[in-house]
């Protein structure tokens, strides 16, 4: 209540908003234009929210405004962009295709900007990208196949993976939001162009290739696009985005390489989060991951794994 008291809002009733996989905590101030968001137990995330928030604003896109922030104490006063996420509108039957249009926009914008990468973030490098494949050694092979040598189980995965993951050493790198999907994504009124598109929970970005959000989007684990959206935005994306990005073929190819990355990731994750955090919601998502994963192997061309 310090904290709040020095912003003028000691008298401000605060109700808890949904919480995520994430130990972050956010609270709507009623009668404000604010939220207060806690997280006590990642300093590094914290200082990564607020300086990405920054930056991405820089960029002309849409984040929450910062007004004030004690990194002491884990507490920032941010700027309450209202419930309008893109989930709540779906679930409403808001027009599914303009909203993945303004998203793909958004992308665009971030993709193409000279600057999108200038900002201290880590590296989604081979280290990163093997230890979240592993995850599926680790916890859905034990769970699906309890009598499987884990160990010599990832000692033979991670090769396979290490050996295409090297395809995307020479990819254009971009600053990679990595949760970008309909529960991050808003849409706000009284703003045009792609600033429209309202974006949440960026604190975990990092420097690499920018197909990873395009895929994080249209293959959520949340939800099914509708028949040949998915292509149609791909689409909207490749005929956007400046040469540098790559030709087609090669945004294409990676799309699919991330995409196979990520539900492998997710498989394992999931069961992670049940079984090691307690949280079993995600486990109503692992049909469609495991459908998901399994075509973006086939679709990726990654016969051997």
């Amino acid at each position: 209540m310090t904290f709040l008291a020095r912003h003028g809002l000691s008298d401000v009733v605060a109700g808890a908003l949904p919480s995520d996989a994430s130990p972050r905590r956010y609270y709507r101030l009623i009668g404000t234009d604010k939220l207060l968001m806690e997280d006590r137990t990642d300093p590094v995330g914290f200082a990564a929210f607020i300086r990405l928030a920054r930056h991405l604003g820089d960029l002309g896109l849409s984040v929450p405004r910062v007004h004030g922030a004690d990194p002491a104490v884990g507490l920032a006063l941010i700027e309450d962009f209202g419930t309008d996420t893109y989930g709540a509108l779906l679930a409403r039957q808001h027009d599914e295709t303009a909203l993945y249009e303004l998203a793909i926009d958004a992308l665009v914008h971030l993709h193409s900007h000279p600057l999108a990468a200038e900002v201290t973030v880590p590296a989604y490098d081979m280290d990163v990208l093997l230890e979240e494949v592993s995850r599926f050694s680790h916890w859905f092979v034990p769970t699906f196949a309890p009598t499987v040598d884990i160990a010599a189980f990832d000692a033979g995965f991670q090769p396979l993976w290490q050996e295409v993951f090297q395809t995307l050493s020479d990819a254009p790198k971009t600053l990679v939001l990595r949760d970008f999907h309909i529960d991050n994504l808003m849409l706000l009124d009284g703003r045009e162009g792609v600033a429209a598109c309202g974006l949440l929970d960026f604190q975990d970005g990092v420097l690499g290739p920018a197909e990873y959000d395009l895929m994080s989007l249209l293959q959520d684990a949340r939800r099914d696009l509708a028949p040949g959206l998915e292509a149609a935005m791909l689409a909207r994306y490749v005929a956007a985005v400046p040469a540098s990005c790559g030709t087609p073929d090669e945004i294409r190819q990676r799309y699919y390489l991330l995409a196979a990355q990520r539900h492998t990731r997710l498989a394992g994750q999931f069961l992670r989060l049940h079984q090691r955090d307690g949280k079993p919601g995600y486990l109503k998502f692992m049909p469609r991951v495991m459908r998901q994963m399994q075509a973006a192997l086939r679709d990726a061309g990654l016969q051997d794994i």
